[in-house]
């Protein structure tokens, strides 16, 4: 059976696969790859609990309560299924304002699409956030897809942010930070649940992301490792 290659923010690797990777994946010194299909969207939940009911329905004897509706529930991925309603990111107002706030909010929810992207298969709302000129942005999100191919999906991965520094200079059309990116290991599993390559450790690595701000929003246009 070919296995694909994750490729990692402290390494990267391309291996030959049936399925070949694009470059490295950086922030996770992980191996897989896949493609969401689309597969996502019915394992995944909303990112807010559903709203609860202010009145009582038409079918509701008078006098009776209004009722609740119950919170889709979180669940991570492991050997017996994929994760199930997780919370989409959603972009603070911050992260579109052109500002050292404004960009590190940014840089802090393009990882955190990224890491809803490894639980769900799903690049939807990565994709938009970066430019065509960075290649790594491309190779991650194509890893994602690659490895959520053929019913297989991803446990674990959860990405954090655990530090962004910027020299935010509004002087310069490109700003540039420095994130540390702290992952959880990583598990590709097969449609039965097995595993479909070994795992690949927790990561702790750092990296250099150069952005613009277009448009009246912040893109990503490069990302890269510091060894």
């Amino acid at each position: 059976m070919p296995r694909h290659s994750f490729v990692s923010l402290s390494f990267v690797r391309a291996r030959s696969a049936a399925v070949a990777l694009a470059a490295a994946m950086l922030l996770s010194g992980c191996q897989g790859g896949g493609t969401a299909s689309g597969s996502a969207a019915s394992q995944t939940g909303s990112t807010t609990a559903a709203p609860t009911s202010s009145a009582a329905s038409p079918d509701t004897p008078a006098g009776s309560p209004a009722t609740e509706a119950t919170p889709a529930v979180y669940k991570p991925a492991d050997a017996h299924g994929k994760a199930q309603n997780v919370p989409v990111p959603v972009m603070p107002e911050l992260a579109k304002e052109n500002s050292k706030a404004g960009l590190e909010a940014f840089i802090a929810y393009w990882y955190a699409q990224l890491s809803y992207s490894y639980e769900t298969g799903s690049t939807e709302h990565l994709t938009p956030l970066s430019s065509l000129t960075c290649a790594l942005c491309t190779s991650l999100g194509k890893g994602v897809e690659s490895a959520w191919e053929d019913g297989r999906w991803v446990a674990g991965a959860t990405i954090k942010s655990a530090t962004i520094e910027s020299d935010f200079n509004p002087s310069v059309s490109v700003q540039v930070a420095t994130v540390q990116v702290i992952q959880e290991p990583i598990e590709i599993r097969a449609h039965d649940g097995s595993l479909y390559q070994v795992p690949t450790a927790a990561t702790n690595s750092a990296s250099r992301a150069a952005l613009t701000f277009e448009n009246q929003n912040w893109v990503l246009t490069g990302l890269g490792l510091i060894r």
